[in-house]
């Protein structure tokens, strides 16, 4: 397989290293504004001939398809920021290659009601055109990270494998990660962190489809394996967009463990305007605010050595098997230091990238096929589950039924 590898950040980074000891891979372009960047993470894995470099402006569609011309790519992968993801997605449905992302086309407020009513949906943009990409027989795989990714899988697995009817699917997330040094350092993009933060979350429920609440709502204590109770609350995330449409289920939510004082500064930077993605004139200088927070924030692909502890992803299911009520949650734990030591990446990218790997290989041996705009939940789930552990990412599932708890 011949990948052009679109960002070189932490996650593209941690891709590149995961897919290196596979011989599938026949090569992987690593792909950035950044060319020095580029060329760091090449040294890294010490494979010129199979990882070679190259620039592209992601927000420039045709660079992209010249790029992926030069090097008859058979997929493109988007590793970049959303705000980039129309150009990257078009590119490849031009050329006629695959293309996977790990977070899908931004989302827009509803004009009148942000935090009742959804306005342009994630993935909108992407879904539009899947009829488009079914005629040509070709295929986006979209929403193939960690979340959105293998915990749209576990959903998969829990309505083939585990439940006869399922009331609600939660994904949640949590962690006891620290990074030293640091009053405030995200451990994953600010800029999609403020996105998917700020923005209204949105909601599935059968009665109603798709609505929007206020930002860090229905907060709840989740106990996670190895980590222990964490407040976890409402985010908008692609997992409640993606699940429904191929799972069936009463409600679907995803809530994340950010903690108070990550709340406190969320809010204080959308009070202060900070978090605007759009350009403001700075004594004749065009700037984001966004970007600018970005910029004075550490790079997150470079807090590995920094940073302690655990992160766990998982989806929690409630439902019936045989007559009687079931809650499981299907998980995965990844040690900041174990990731460090086999693949020099710090946790949550490596827990990032791992189901894009898996996800390659398995459309490689043809054991994912499709066509279309298709989210993890389309495929059968074993094939990838049991790589998991293959790929030092084994997942767990924790048997939640409140009875068996009591006893």
């Amino acid at each position: 397989m011949k990948v052009l590898l679109v960002g070189v950040g932490g996650v593209g980074e941690a891709i590149a290293q995961i897919a290196k000891p596979r011989k599938w891979l026949e090569l992987m372009v690593l792909a950035d504004y950044n060319i020095r960047r580029c060329e760091e993470v090449q040294a890294k894995l010490g494979d010129s001939a199979r990882f070679p470099v190259a620039y592209v402006d992601a927000s420039d569609q045709a660079s992209i398809e010249q790029l992926a011309r030069k090097y008859g790519v058979d997929l493109i992968m988007n590793s970049v920021d959303p705000v980039f993801n129309k150009q990257i997605f078009d590119a490849a449905y031009n050329v006629g290659a695959s293309y996977m992302d790990m977070a899908m086309t931004l989302s827009e407020l509803h004009p009148e009601k942000p935090y009742e009513l959804p306005g342009v949906k994630l993935g909108d943009y992407q879904f539009e055109k899947a009829a488009d990409w079914e005629r040509k027989g070709q295929l986006a795989l979209v929403g193939i990270g960690v979340e959105p990714g293998m915990a749209d899988v576990f959903a998969r697995y829990a309505q083939d494998y585990l439940f006869d009817e399922i009331e609600e699917i939660g994904i949640r997330d949590g962690a006891n990660l620290q990074i030293e040094g640091y009053d405030f350092a995200p451990s994953f993009s600010i800029w999609t962190t403020i996105e998917e933060c700020l923005n209204p979350p949105i909601i599935w429920e059968q009665e109603r489809g798709w609505f929007t609440t206020a930002p860090f709502s229905e907060p709840e204590v989740f106990d996670f394996p190895e980590i222990g109770p964490v407040e976890v609350v409402n985010v908008e995330h692609e997992e409640v967009l993606l699940v429904p449409r191929w799972v069936k289920t009463k409600r679907v939510t995803f809530k994340y463990g950010l903690g108070d004082k990550f709340i406190d500064v969320l809010k204080t930077l959308h009070m202060l305007g900070l978090d605007n993605k759009d350009k403001i004139d700075v004594k004749g200088v065009q700037v984001a605010p966004r970007d600018v927070v970005a910029a004075c924030l550490p790079n997150p692909a470079y807090l590995g050595d920094k940073m302690h502890g655990k992160t766990c992803a998982g989806t929690w299911v409630k439902g019936i098997k045989d007559g009687r009520e079931k809650q499981v949650y299907l998980y995965q734990v990844a040690d900041n230091q174990a990731c460090m030591k086999a693949w020099g990446c710090q946790a949550v990218v490596a827990q990032t990238a791992f189901s894009a790997v898996i996800a390659m290989d398995l459309l490689k041996h043809g054991q994912w096929q499709g066509a279309g705009v298709l989210g993890p939940e389309a495929f059968p789930p074993l094939p990838f589950m049991e790589r998991m552990a293959e790929y030092g990412f084994p997942y767990g599932i924790r048997d939640m039924t409140p009875e068996l708890q009591a006893a």
